[in-house]
This record gives structure tokens, C-alpha cells and sequence, in this order.
């Protein structure tokens, strides 16, 4: 009996972390919805040189059938470029409190473990063909229901996770247009 009530309590326990986990990343998705702006101090390389964005835009719009993932899109702003800015659609998802993103046009994707995310501020590291890139980017603009509060107040959490130190990117096709990369020449 006491066998059969310890299997029954770790089945418990398995099912309330899964649970916990779902919630969490729920809040997280919600937490990211809106258009952020700011930093990802990032370049292109085109036809051999490098330029260097002087600013990033990126909404993400929640799936409102799905709970923690959603689409939007990602823009690079430069001067002094043969082109003003880079832009992708996106698809994004999180799961277990890693950030993916694939971006549609570049045919590329990432993913963001080590951050910081309130209502007001999202930064951290991302890691792009093996090198750590950070961002800062602040809040601009949420959708209009931001102005409710929905029970309690759940824009106050601050998130934070760094289980493993930046994250991969890969490419799934070659790109014909300029490249995001990370200069270590800097």
C-alpha cells in the first residue's frame, strides 16, 4: 500500500510541474505581446562588408487559440547601408521559458534563454552561429486590453531565466539577401 501511494504521489508531482510550466509560459506570452523597440546590437554582411543596425523593432501578436506562441514580425533599422532596414515575418513559441523564433523570409531561427522580461523591459542575450549578442529593448506599445486588468495584476511578474547561457541558431536555407551576424571584431 505504501508503494502504491508513493507511485501515486510522483505521478502528482509530474503532473503539477507540467502544469506549473504551462502557466508560466502563458504569462510569459502574454508578458511579450505588444511592440518592443531598442538594441540587439547586431550587423549584416553584404557583398563582403559588414553594417552595423542601429535599432530593432519587434512586435509579437499571441495566438489568441494557442496559449504561449503567436507570429509578428522583426525589423533591423541602419544608416549608412545600401538598404534602410531587414525585415521578417516571424513565428514564435515558448516552451519551458525558452523564447524560439524562426524567421519566415531568412529561413533562419533562435532562441532566447537568458533574460529579463517585464511589461516595461526585455533584455538579455541571444546567441547567433556560436556568439553571444545582447539586446535591450523597451515596451512601445500593447494591445488596447492591457487597460483591464483581468482579475490581478500579472504585468508586475519580472522574469528572469539563465538555466543554459544564450541560445542556437540555425539556418535551414541559404539567404540572398543581407545576413544577420555578429561581428567579434567589434
Amino acid at each position: 500500500m505504501k508503494k502504491l501511494y508513493t507511485m501515486f504521489m510522483m505521478a502528482m508531482m509530474a503532473v503539477m510541474a507540467v502544469s506549473f510550466t504551462s502557466c508560466e509560459d502563458e504569462e510569459i506570452a502574454r508578458t511579450l505581446e505588444g511592440t518592443w523597440k531598442g538594441n540587439m546590437y547586431i550587423s549584416s554582411e553584404w557583398d563582403g562588408r559588414y553594417y552595423d543596425a542601429t535599432s530593432t523593432e519587434i512586435t509579437f501578436l499571441k495566438d489568441p487559440s494557442r496559449y504561449s506562441s503567436g507570429s509578428g514580425y522583426w525589423v533591423d533599422y541602419y544608416s549608412n547601408a545600401p538598404w534602410d532596414y531587414v525585415a521578417n515575418h516571424i513565428e514564435w513559441s515558448v516552451d519551458y521559458g525558452t523564447i524560439y523564433v524562426r524567421f519566415i523570409e531568412e529561413g533562419t531561427s533562435l532562441k532566447i534563454r537568458d533574460y529579463h522580461l517585464n511589461r516595461d523591459r526585455f533584455t538579455g542575450y541571444i546567441n547567433d552561429h556560436g556568439n553571444d549578442v545582447k539586446f535591450e529593448l523597451y515596451n512601445v506599445s500593447r494591445p488596447y486590453y492591457d487597460n483591464y486588468r483581468w482579475g490581478y495584476d500579472s504585468w508586475g511578474y519580472d522574469y528572469y531565466y539563465s538555466r543554459t547561457r544564450g541560445a542556437d541558431a540555425d539556418s535551414t536555407k541559404p539567404i540572398e539577401k543581407p545576413r544577420r551576424v555578429v561581428r567579434t571584431d567589434k
